[in-house]
């Protein structure tokens, strides 16, 4: 099910979103589309930001990145369209205990609460518009596919996307065009890598041709 809930731009740090987030769980129990619909955009791309964690190595768990780059690549057209991304209904409409729930988000409210003095609004040019926020979105979701691409045993092919995606979601979250640049610098090392990559295997190949011939 998709639900368009119209994401807009904010001056609120992703930690005070959270903390609105807890202060709206008053029943006993809570679903994860309430969740996400109340954290907005917000939540969506902190979700993205940790979907990177596990690829900020050298060399990462072979499979990891297609299901989490998948993730992250329907969060990233979610934030494209200005809509909520598809979850099945089993998921997005499973009832979770608040009681539980709470001092989780707690936790998380304390470590957002100590980035908030690296991560500011500045160079609002690349954060600021519903088109840069299309914008954006469409370099997220590019990231995301770069994630997905099977060369995981390659060092630094599952890294640089991973750290190019936590770059943006920081960055376009907190509106700090400055992390944003960094991102998609990040990026454009990315294709750069993957083309020298495509180079180097086409290369081999013509040397082998020649050879063999």
């Amino acid at each position: 099910m998709t639900t368009t809930i119209g994401f807009q731009d904010t001056e609120k740090k992703t930690s005070d979103v959270l903390q609105d987030v807890i202060a709206s769980m008053h029943g006993e129990d809570v679903t994860l589309r309430e969740i996400l619909s109340e954290m907005g955009e917000s939540g969506l791309l902190l979700l993205c930001g940790l979907l990177s964690l596990p690829f900020l190595f050298p060399v990462s768990i072979p499979g990891v990145s297609t299901v989490f780059g998948a993730g992250i690549v329907l969060i990233g057209i979610a934030i494209t369209l200005n809509q909520m991304p598809w979850l099945p209904e089993r998921l997005a409409d499973r009832r979770l205990d608040s009681k539980k729930l709470v001092p989780v988000l707690e936790r998380g409210v304390g470590v957002l609460r100590r980035m908030d003095g690296y991560i500011k609004p500045r160079l609002s040019v690349l954060t600021t518009g519903t088109l840069v926020n299309r914008v954006n979105g469409l370099v997220l979701t590019f990231s995301g596919f770069l994630l997905m691409m099977p060369l995981s045993f390659i060092p630094f092919s599952n890294t640089l996307p991973g750290v190019a995606i936590l770059l943006l979601s920081a960055g376009i979250s907190q509106r700090d065009g400055a992390v944003v640049a960094a991102g998609y610098l990040l990026v454009v090392l990315t294709v750069l890598y993957f083309g020298g990559l495509a180079y180097g295997a086409f290369a081999a190949t013509q040397s082998f041709g020649v050879l063999g011939g």
